[in-house]
């Protein structure tokens, strides 16, 4: 039975998903996660030394080298708020997503050494939005990179 299908059953709900709600739902998710990751990052990147000061203290026990830490560190707040605005305006929205999934990927790493398993749990979360979005990419037809595609 493909998505659009019908079941043909007598007294069953016909039970059906639209392309262009499929479009609607994946370019509001689309915009959701832009601006959450916008704005962790803008939040961040005006005071990135205090926010590089509290993740070393969050990783000492980590095992990982503080130089190490603070590279990652100061990574983060600038990565966050370019991808964050490339997925909220749909622009390079696969390398976009991508970026991010290898942000929470060091992320993940990390807070797992040190064995904060509710912020794991809440970085799974986000990597099942960023499969989503990643996997339906072909449904992100509001979007500047849908824009420039149709222009050529």
């Amino acid at each position: 039975m493909s998505i659009n299908s019908k079941p043909t059953i007598k007294n069953q709900p016909q039970v059906s998903l639209r392309t262009k709600d499929i479009v609607a739902a994946y370019t509001l998710l689309r915009i959701v996660v832009g601006i959450n990751y916008f704005n962790h990052g803008f939040t961040r990147i005006f005071d990135v030394p205090s926010f590089i000061n509290a993740m070393v203290n969050t990783m000492q026990s980590s095992g990982i080298p503080e130089f190490l830490v603070r590279i990652n560190a100061a990574l983060v707040p600038p990565v966050e708020l370019i991808v964050g605005a490339l997925i909220t305006v749909g622009f390079l929205t696969r390398s976009a997503l991508i970026a991010c999934f290898i942000l929470m990927i060091i992320l993940m790493y990390g807070v797992t050494m040190i064995q904060n398993w509710d912020g794991a749990s809440s970085q799974l979360i986000y990597n099942i939005i960023l499969f989503i979005l990643l996997a339906g990419v072909n449904f992100n037809r509001f979007s500047i990179d849908d824009w420039l595609k149709n222009r050529n």
